[in-house]
């Protein structure tokens, strides 16, 4: 190993010299051999940024220098685990130190006592390439962990046996010598070869009805849910976690309040899978990174996530990964950038701030992995954190440059409880019509053209609220006042929901539809009376109306919305 010896001190960036290093090797700073990576490098002198705190260190301590990447444990455990940007995993931390993460303390990312019943899949003699299924190990109770070979690795099978074995132990060997484990290691900076990335057709179906109906996420897509303090971001993160139809989670808090990443390390071992009726954590990674955490660490550990990611969209399954949040991510870039005095961009951030974004939202995607026929996909949601909501700010402007779905959050309608807070007016998802065929097959053939009405009408209610503001509702003509009356149903109904109720908190999406259907269903009924003499307040005391805001709260909401269909007819025909 090459040693050198620190040179100067700059918070978590350092130099080291006379130590011979390439890009982005690890090394050990100091007494406490501290964990670093070489992030530049300027004649004879090495500038690393370290992933812990650096108090105490001092000019002429040693350097040593690893020689490998940045890189993470791939293999069966990291299901259930929760890890700290650099995929330690905490709760081992804790039981070494308690409560407070002691420096240069290491732990494998992976538990290397727990023994996995490995049942082989491939045979002695066959020839094995990159990304091969080798076999398979039970994660956790319904997720079968395929084995496989590492990307660049090739050969013919000389040894390969079932049977229960740690992550280390050798479990097959190829004929050019190369041994085969249950685990190996990637470079968190580089993605994950693919067969062929695939156009992304199929929703992330969420339960939310903002998103599916009116937002929807493709499968392999990329979203941005940037909002002002208290406009409910997290919430809506982890709802996307809790209720999306991806068969992984892998959920970054990167640079978090530590109140809120408390909320979620404590909460999510308690949530059941609605789909299995399992533990949620059996399917999840959750890498929590708060904002006291050293800062380095916080720009890592987003890498860390996606590089996970990558490995179990390689054995075929769906992962959704939540990054909360981005802001936090390019704050510490800036706090790096800004000690290697680099010439700074907007707002100080570095100049390759869009280039870093970019280069990260890239690696989702779907598609078809080395070795099997079997797709697999990375949706990736993005909370981004603009200060005092201001969405003209570089952070959100480089992440809408590169996001195909844009789910905006105003504090004004988090003030008026109106929850998720998802302001519809400038809101975006341009999966639309790569998803229309896909919604008109699976839930109705007018499933299209039913969203793209109520969307009218909320329109045309923002510009009418305007005169409203002026001259009030009662000087409107009736048709309008109709179409404010069926915008507020529209508003109450499908796009607000109850995160905390049992039933309201999943909406699936034949319920969404009906919700807009017996909606639209009201504004027909009631034009026809408009068109045949009736006045506006007759129509508005109808009373049925006002019963679809119980569908919500009903399992069977559609013995309820038929009933309700039924008495709004018969309210209607009585009216004349």
């Amino acid at each position: 190993m090459e040693k050198g010896i620190l040179y100067r001190i700059a918070g978590p960036v350092v130099v080291a010299k006379n130590l011979k290093a390439k890009m982005y090797d690890v090394v050990r700073v100091g007494k406490e051999k501290l964990m670093g990576e070489v992030i530049q490098i300027d004649g004879d002198k090495v500038i690393i940024q370290v992933y812990e705190d650096t108090s105490g260190i001092k000019p002429d301590e040693e350097v040593i220098n690893t020689g490998k990447p940045l890189s993470v444990e791939l293999g069966p455990g990291l299901l259930t685990s929760i890890y700290d940007g650099i995929q330690r995993p905490l709760p081992v931390l804790q039981e070494l130190m308690g409560d407070f993460i002691k420096r240069g303390i290491d732990a494998p990312g992976l538990d290397r006592k727990k023994k996995w019943d490995f049942k082989a899949t491939k045979k002695k003699g066959e020839k094995v390439k990159g990304g091969d299924i080798l076999g398979e190990v039970e994660e956790t109770e319904g997720v079968m962990h395929k084995i496989l070979v590492p990307p660049n690795i090739e050969g013919k099978i000389t040894a390969l046996e079932s049977g229960k074995y740690t992550v280390d132990d050798t479990i097959g060997e190829l004929d050019n010598g190369t041994k085969i484990q249950l685990m190996h290691s990637w470079p968190v900076r580089k993605s994950r070869p693919v067969k062929q990335k695939l156009p992304p057709i199929t929703p992330l179906i969420t339960g939310q009805r903002v998103f599916d109906a009116f937002f929807p996420l493709a499968k392999g897509g990329v979203a941005a849910i940037p909002g002002p303090f208290g406009a409910g971001k997290t919430v809506s993160q982890q709802q996307l976690a809790k209720w999306s139809d991806a068969d992984i989670i892998v959920y970054i808090g990167c640079g978090e309040r530590g109140n809120e990443m408390t909320e979620v390390l404590t909460e999510f071992p308690h949530l059941t899978d609605p789909r299995s009726g399992r533990p949620l954590m059996n399917r999840t990674t959750l890498i929590a990174n708060t904002s006291n955490m050293p800062v380095a660490a916080r720009e890592v550990s987003i890498y860390t996530g996606i590089t996970i990611a990558e490995y179990y969209r390689d054995q075929g399954f769906s992962v959704a990964l939540m990054a909360d949040s981005t802001s936090r991510w390019a704050e510490a870039m800036r706090e790096i950038s800004s000690r290697l005095e680099e010439m700074p961009g907007e707002e100080g951030y570095p100049a390759y701030l869009s280039t870093r974004l970019a280069e990260f939202y890239e690696r989702a995607g779907r598609v078809i992995p080395l070795g099997t026929d079997k797709e697999g996909s990375i949706s990736v949601i993005g909370a981004v954190s603009p200060p005092g909501g201001d969405f003209s700010e570089p952070v959100t402007q480089s992440t809408l440059r590169v996001t195909k779905t844009f789910w905006a959050l105003d504090a004004k309608l988090a003030q008026r409880r109106h929850f998720p807070s998802i302001n519809w007016l400038t809101s975006y998802s341009l999966y639309l019509n790569q998803l229309s065929p896909w919604f008109k097959e699976s839930v109705s053939a007018d499933w299209t053209e039913t969203v793209a009405h109520c969307m009218k009408i909320l329109q045309e209610e923002d510009k009418l609220l305007e005169i409203v503001q002026l001259v009030g509702s009662d000087s409107l003509p009736e048709k309008e006042q109709l179409t404010l009356e069926v915008a507020r149903l529209i508003r109450e109904n499908v796009l607000q929901q109850n995160a905390f109720h049992d039933i309201d908190t999943f909406s699936p999406l034949p319920k969404t539809y009906r919700l807009m259907k017996i909606i639209l269903h009201f504004s027909s009924l009631a034009q026809g009376s408009l068109g045949r003499g009736m006045r506006m307040k007759q129509i508005i005391a109808t009373k049925a109306k006002d019963r679809i805001a119980n569908a919500k709260f009903e399992k069977d909401y559609d013995k309820l919305l038929t009933d309700i269909e039924h008495e709004m007819q018969e309210e209607f025909n009585k009216l004349g």
